[in-house]
């Protein structure tokens, strides 16, 4: 008998003292989780009007939430009566030898935020960076994959596109071909500017804005250089260059203008 009164003093104690911090703790869980339910909600909805990439919305949006969660967790724990100095030193431990173990990770990740964020290039464009050039195909958290002209996967990591120089070919809508074309001395060089014109803007691939463009550029050893520049869209770059280069020839040949070449003497013994 005086055992169970023991033991219902010692439940009645403990309801007494940790009754309140039980509810207090479920109380704080329940209005917490609401409250990170409509702080995940509400980010989700700037986040969408912002039109960011939907990889980077769902990594940040976990974040978020399991950052909050965490956060809950100690404030629960805290209410309980545990002690959280000694748990916020071990999660602090943990996170130092996690981020010092994935250093090139983190930098990958910061980069791809950034890329994502402040968008220097998106899905489709032609760009070149880290000695690469090439079509934008995916754009991920640690790394972005490029087509070469090839048609070669190349996977760069963000961390060194974030902080590295990037030419983006398709940002303005239209590139610039440059090709050169010599002609000899002896020839009408205003002539094979006329003609070499022509030949560009009978191109429909060729843009009228900026108009095509043939300059003398250099006075070679052998040879008038033309510099021949027509712009056009990015995506018909090649289509472009090969026609100029053909174009050119097939035109200078009709208008009955030498382009030199090599020539070899022979000597009769």
């Amino acid at each position: 008998m005086e055992n169970a009164d023991l033991w219902m003093q010692k439940g009645i104690d403990f309801v007494t003292d940790y009754g309140p911090k039980i509810i207090g703790a479920i109380v704080i869980y329940i209005i917490g989780s609401w409250i990170i339910k409509k702080l995940v909600k509400a980010t989700r909805t700037v986040l969408n009007k912002g039109d960011y990439d939907e990889s980077l919305k769902r990594f940040l949006l976990n974040l978020m939430s399991w950052g909050l969660r965490i956060f809950l967790i100690v404030m629960v724990i805290s209410k309980l009566g545990v002690e959280t100095t000694s748990f916020a030193a071990i999660l602090a431990a943990a996170g130092l030898a996690i981020g010092l173990a994935m250093q090139g990770s983190l930098s990958n990740f910061a980069g791809g935020v950034l890329i994502m964020i402040f968008k220097p290039y998106k899905i489709g464009d032609l760009i070149e960076a880290q000695g690469v050039l090439g079509a934008v195909k995916e754009i991920e958290i640690f790394t972005t994959k490029l087509i070469t002209p090839q048609n070669k996967l190349a996977i760069v990591p963000n961390g060194t596109m974030a902080n590295g120089n990037i030419i983006n070919y398709t940002a303005e809508g239209k590139m610039r071909v440059d090709t050169v074309v010599g002609i000899g001395y002896g020839e009408d060089m205003k002539k094979a500017k006329e003609v070499l014109l022509e030949m560009l803007v009978a191109n429909p691939k060729v843009l009228q804005d900026p108009a095509p463009s043939v300059n003398v550029m250099e006075l070679a050893d052998s040879s008038v250089n033309l510099a021949v520049r027509p712009f056009c869209k990015p995506e018909d770059y090649w289509d472009v260059y090969f026609a100029t280069v053909e174009g050119s020839k097939l035109a200078l040949d009709k208008a009955k203008i030498e382009i030199p070449y090599p020539h070899e003497v022979q000597i009769n013994k």
